[in-house]
């Protein structure tokens, strides 16, 4: 099964917990909820430069 890394932020920012998480999406694993938010934050972290 393919979880996007959008699905498990969405479930995050909603104040479900890791271990919510996992149990309503049992073929997750804690190191899958850890590279979700690995990835999600290197995506964002851009300098925007000041004009």
């Amino acid at each position: 099964m393919r979880i996007r890394v959008s699905d498990v932020l969405d479930l995050l920012a909603n104040g479900l917990s890791p271990e919510e998480i996992l149990q309503e999406m049992p073929d997750l694993e804690f190191e899958d909820i850890r590279a979700s938010l690995r990835y999600a934050s290197s995506r964002l972290d851009r300098s925007i430069a000041a004009t």
